[in-house]
């Protein structure tokens, strides 16, 4: 089964930037879709972002497109989030997904 732990996350002024990482242990997830999520208090985890196995294949939601970056690399069994130009609308806890496992999370907020 695989462990993932997320890090980087923070207090960030509106048009700042993060890089959130996710690093997994206990097998590899170079044969893995894996995913950003992130969910506000009372309401449903969203996805935020997901890339593919050798990374050539990358989704963002249309509210990150343009603003945030997704990235791997398979032989640090990682995955990275680069978040620009943050608003308020960002302040969530992000979770990294894959291999059917979820990372505990990392809050981030953005606050002037």
């Amino acid at each position: 089964q695989v462990q993932l732990v997320e890090s980087g996350g923070g207090l960030v002024e509106p048009g700042g930037s993060l890089n959130l990482s996710c690093v997994a242990s206990g097998r590899t997830i170079s044969n893995e879709v894996m995913a950003w999520y992130r969910q506000i208090p009372g309401k449903e985890r969203e996805l935020v972002s997901s890339i593919s196995q050798t990374g050539t294949i990358t989704y963002y939601a249309d509210s990150v497109k343009g603003r945030f970056t997704i990235s791997r690399d398979n032989a640090k069994n990682s995955v990275y989030l680069q978040m620009n130009d943050v608003n308020f609308e960002d302040t969530a806890v992000y979770f990294c997904e894959g291999a059917r496992s979820w990372g505990p999370g990392t809050q981030v907020t953005v606050s002037s």
